[in-house]
């Protein structure tokens, strides 16, 4: 003699056990969190989430995009649908994520820890590193957000043709010259180490750098004395300001005996794919600029 269910009961039992299955539980930077089911509305609140998910071939709703959509780089936005404003990455807006009624929340550890709770009320919130991310540790975290939206598959294989890209890119550089990064305005110049994310795209990519950094800073206010020192082989910078501290030191006698100077190695590029963002295609438009540059 069989129990029969009753059909209400069996039902809900069939939805328990379909949640359980699909749950997914990530480790993340305010402990861990579970999801019951794959996220189909998802706000994101860094540019490094921007390009994971674009690499999943998932659009985000709500962008903090500092309420400029150019900032988001072009390989990225080729990839995305239209999204909505949610304010700067700096404060975004509550209100307007609430609107956007998200069922997850991608935040930036480094900027949105005192948000977590008013975030956490509105969406599941997944807190991850953005703000000072190395190459490597951006691999790790987007495969996070792929766990989390139920992509591990498509990105684990966006990953492999990734790594064969940046391997062919590898191969055609010029190992035994320095290389380095640097963002300058009318107010100064910082030098990005390999602790910052165009610095560690430098340094995966098997190239040297001579910034020598005991500090292990990721961003390195630099005076031109200290460029001198430093004296790197390329130079790429990205300019935040029409005029820059370097159309003043250009003047000084000594700009003469920079590598740089003698050699036309010094690169206007643009700061808002290797300064601002990073994940898998700003590092492809980094390795990809320099090996162009490279090759000439």
């Amino acid at each position: 003699m069989f129990f029969r269910l009753p059909s209400i009961l069996l039902a809900l039992l069939l939805i328990f056990f379909s949640y359980q299955v699909n749950a997914v539980t990530i480790k993340h930077q305010s402990g861990t969190l579970t999801l019951e089911k794959t996220p189909k509305r998802i706000v994101v609140l860094a540019f490094s989430f921007v390009d994971a998910l674009a690499i999943a071939g998932v659009s985000p709703v709500g962008i903090a995009d500092d309420g400029d959509k150019t900032r988001i780089i072009k390989s990225v936005r080729n990839l995305i649908s239209d999204w909505k404003s949610v304010g700067s990455r700096y404060q975004p807006s509550l209100e307007a994520i609430s609107d956007l009624k998200p069922d997850l929340i991608i935040a930036d550890s480094g900027r949105h820890s005192s948000i977590y709770n008013g975030l956490s009320l509105i969406a599941p919130t997944l807190m991850l590193k953005s703000r000072g991310v190395t190459y490597r540790e951006n691999l790790i975290e987007a495969q996070k957000i792929a766990a989390a939206i139920d992509k591990t598959e498509v990105v684990n294989l966006r990953l492999k043709q990734h790594y064969q890209l940046m391997s062919d890119f590898k191969d055609q550089l010029n190992t035994e010259e320095t290389y380095q990064f640097a963002i300058i305005s009318d107010k100064g110049m910082w030098m990005h180490s390999q602790y910052a994310y165009a610095g560690s795209v430098i340094k995966a990519l098997g190239l040297n750098s001579s910034l020598i950094n005991n500090s292990k800073k990721a961003y390195l206010q630099t005076s031109f004395e200290q460029l001198l020192k430093t004296n790197p082989d390329w130079l790429f910078v990205g300019q935040y300001t029409q005029t820059t501290v370097i159309d003043k030191w250009k003047k000084n006698p000594l700009w003469k005996l920079l590598a740089v100077a003698k050699s036309g190695q010094l690169i206007t590029t643009s700061p808002n794919i290797w300064s601002l963002s990073s994940g898998v295609l700003a590092a492809e438009a980094i390795a990809k600029e320099i090996t162009e540059f490279n090759n000439k």
